[in-house]
């Protein structure tokens, strides 16, 4: 059993190349280091796993738990206290917790209610698409992959017109947040706002209750002993807010860098539309936009790939590294939409936090793409490929970029 390997330092992950390309490092890892201690800028021993049978095997041990009042002290020194109100809810919690309040929520993205939702979804998209300019340069960001899953998510719950672009500034400060103390002021302040707004927002469909999720759930909570407390409410629907377009977003950005930096591969799928399905899952695995899952800790001694993890230790599970592991994928540095047995990504997680919003997410990048390059088959990066600017966060839970200029219908 293996019990010291050299540790992965904060400042080696945060560099702008490994930003940029994380891939190689990565590699270095599952080869000399699969379970590696770290030493993160929040001081709290934790171990990154980066291969992909030891991951998809952590995903689901129940010695690793998801809830953080077991591991207070140290969710605090992390987080904050601000981050305690907004985290009281399924992806913070075990069994029976957990079970309890993801089938509160279930239903309403299942395959069958998520594919009713398709001619929304692409009203969705033509509008935006409708929106864009087509030949001049335009940030696909915030134009598009954006403001797709913001509108989505918030007419499933109930949020306002109005106030959608509330919701995306403050989960973005939430998001990249770094460790200085500005930054940690910047996200508790956000979190309280969001906190606030959630809170505000419950009360309202108590009074005047619509046809949306968050009203159907605020009833639930009002009559049924077994529902949501008002925190797991309000933490529920920052939850659903948060999680239901960060990471479609980011996904939909790195889709459309990947097929445009690789035509070979935009043609297979122009030319055979049913490709785009495989092709979702093949981008998923090649740069999804879930980095690593969220912390686990454990409850007791853990063995895993040879290294001792302690008890009470953080665990940090590279989803992005273990998507390149060639004991799993073949050739897993290539982009390839006709790559057979995706579905077996750990894209979404693995075990009983598998992503709740996954066929919503899936269903949504199919929209997009299809949509997207059906319209602009000419689309081009505004930009060499090589040069694009990825996201630069401090202890990264998203891959993404930070921006994505393209021309949608190029002059010939």
């Amino acid at each position: 059993m293996t019990t010291t390997q050299d540790p992965v330092t904060s400042a080696e992950k945060c560099t702008a190349d490994f930003r940029r390309n994380p891939h190689p490092v990565y590699a270095a890892l599952r080869d000399t280091a699969p379970v590696c201690p770290m030493k993160p800028p929040h001081g709290i021993e934790t171990y990154l796993i980066t291969r992909y049978e030891d991951a998809r095997a952590a995903l689901s041990d129940a010695r690793l738990s998801k809830d953080m009042y077991g591991a207070m002290d140290s969710y605090r020194r992390i987080f904050g206290d601000s981050s305690v109100s907004l985290d009281d809810n399924m992806l913070n919690s075990d069994a029976p917790k957990h079970t309890r309040l993801r089938k509160l929520v279930n239903s309403e993205f299942t395959p069958r209610r998520v594919e009713a939702l398709r001619p929304k979804i692409q009203d969705i998209v033509d509008n935006l698409l409708d929106a864009c300019p087509t030949r001049e340069p335009v940030d696909l960001l915030p134009a598009f992959a954006f403001p797709l899953p913001i509108i989505v998510i918030s007419e499933l719950l109930g949020v306002p017109p109005e106030e959608r672009s509330l919701m995306h500034r403050l989960s973005t400060t939430v998001a990249q947040t770094g460790f200085s103390k500005e930054s940690k002021q910047a996200q508790q302040k956000a979190e309280e706002e969001l906190h606030a707004y959630f809170s505000e927002l419950v009360a309202r469909k108590r009074e005047r209750p619509g046809e949306d999720l968050l009203s159907a759930l605020t009833k639930d909570h009002d009559k049924n002993d077994g529902g949501l407390t008002q925190n797991e409410l309000v933490s529920t629907a920052f939850l659903l807010m948060f999680a239901g377009h960060k990471t479609t977003a980011y996904q939909i950005g790195n889709a459309v860098h990947h097929f445009l930096a690789n035509p070979a591969q935009l043609r297979a799928v122009q030319e055979n539309p049913e490709l785009v399905g495989p092709a979702v899952e093949e981008l998923i695995r090649y740069d999804g936009s879930v980095e690593s899952a969220t912390f686990r800790f454990a409850t007791e001694d853990v063995e895993i790939g040879g290294m001792r993890i302690p008890k009470g230790a953080l665990v940090q599970i590279s989803l992005l590294s273990a998507n390149r592991d060639p004991l799993k994928f073949d050739s897993p540095d290539e982009f390839d939409v006709k790559r057979p047995g995706n579905p077996q990504h750990l894209g979404f997680g693995h075990g009983s936090h598998y992503c709740l919003g996954a066929p919503l997410a899936r269903l949504e990048m199919q929209l997009a793409l299809t949509s997207l390059f059906g319209r602009f088959p000419a689309i081009a990066l505004a930009g060499p490929a090589s040069e694009a600017k990825w996201l630069e966060i401090p202890f990264p839970a998203f891959r993404g970029l930070a921006e994505l200029p393209v021309v949608l219908d190029p002059e010939p």
